[in-house]
């Protein structure tokens, strides 16, 4: 059973309702917050559900003060779901030393290493828990979930996806680091994470995880690339994804946005496309 759910606050939106909610984890094994978007049409009975993965930095507040999607997704009849973007109060020696490591950047793995492994396991807290929770203690419909996210919760949103096909049918992404293990932000926190193995990190990278499948998602994946993203050469490499991509024979739409940058203006600007492009991959309730 998910644990009991304490709500932090509630405000109406577009006739449906933001909660913010904390919960004993038991994944994580220390309290987590979430964010929950529940539109009206919940009120007649189970809705898709979209979940979203904050970027370095994030907390569970940011998408849903930053992105704008509500309005959509309650003419939908989309719940959206943000969860925070790791643990916090571990107290894993270095959480709290750097932005790009430990608290606020969890990566959306199951750590191994260490310290690090008894309570950063953002993977199975999204995935197993909070997918839980979100179908159960909420209206949230388990048959049509999707997940989508922005920079490191791009690189969650692929990864968790493709290794859960099974229960996400839809996946976009916004600036996903999409090939971590080539890049400063994902060794750093691979390496923490994960060991020093490079061989160890092939299963949280997007890109290799894509060349060892055949057309996971047969509906298609939407990537949208801000073009002056101060992080984009460094970091998130989407020409390493489109090529395992077209190996894998996967559709991959993504579209490089000329004169956009990595933050959440552009997110908002192009929010309507992804909702729809998931609602559209979410289809109708089962019989």
């Amino acid at each position: 059973m998910p644990a009991a759910l304490e709500l932090i606050s509630q405000h109406r939106c577009f006739g449906g309702s933001q909660r913010y909610y904390r919960h004993q984890s038991a994944e994580i094994g220390l309290p987590m917050r979430f964010s929950v978007f529940v539109p009206p049409q919940a009120e007649q009975g189970p809705v898709p559900v979209l979940f979203y993965l904050a970027g370095l930095t994030c907390t569970e507040e940011t998408f849903m003060i930053k992105a704008g999607a509500q309005r959509l997704a309650a003419e939908l009849g989309v719940m959206l779901v943000a969860p925070d973007t790791s643990p916090r109060g571990a107290n894993v020696p270095g959480e709290e030393e750097s932005w790009d490591l430990g608290t606020g950047a969890g990566f959306y793995l199951d750590a191994t290493t260490g310290p690090w492994r008894n309570h950063y396991r953002m993977d199975s807290y999204v995935t197993r828990e909070l997918h839980a929770i979100v179908t159960s203690a909420l209206p949230g419909d388990a048959t049509r979930t999707g997940i989508f996210g922005h920079s490191m919760g791009g690189h969650g949103a692929l990864v968790l996806a493709l290794r859960n096909p099974g229960k996400f049918r839809s996946v976009s992404a916004f600036a996903p680091i999409a090939a971590p293990s080539l890049c400063p932000w994902g060794k750093k926190a691979f390496g923490a994470y994960l060991g020093d193995n490079p061989d160890d990190w092939a299963g949280y990278d997007a890109s290799a995880l894509m060349r060892g499948l055949r057309q996971p998602f047969p509906a298609g994946i939407l990537i949208d690339q801000g073009m002056a993203d101060q992080f984009l050469a460094e970091q998130l490499y989407p020409e390493v994804f489109e090529a395992a991509c077209a190996a894998a024979g996967q559709p991959l739409e993504l579209r490089r946005q000329e004169g956009y940058d990595h933050g959440y203006y552009f997110i908002s600007t192009f929010i309507e496309d992804h909702i729809r492009f998931h609602v559209e991959r979410l289809g109708k309730p089962a019989p």
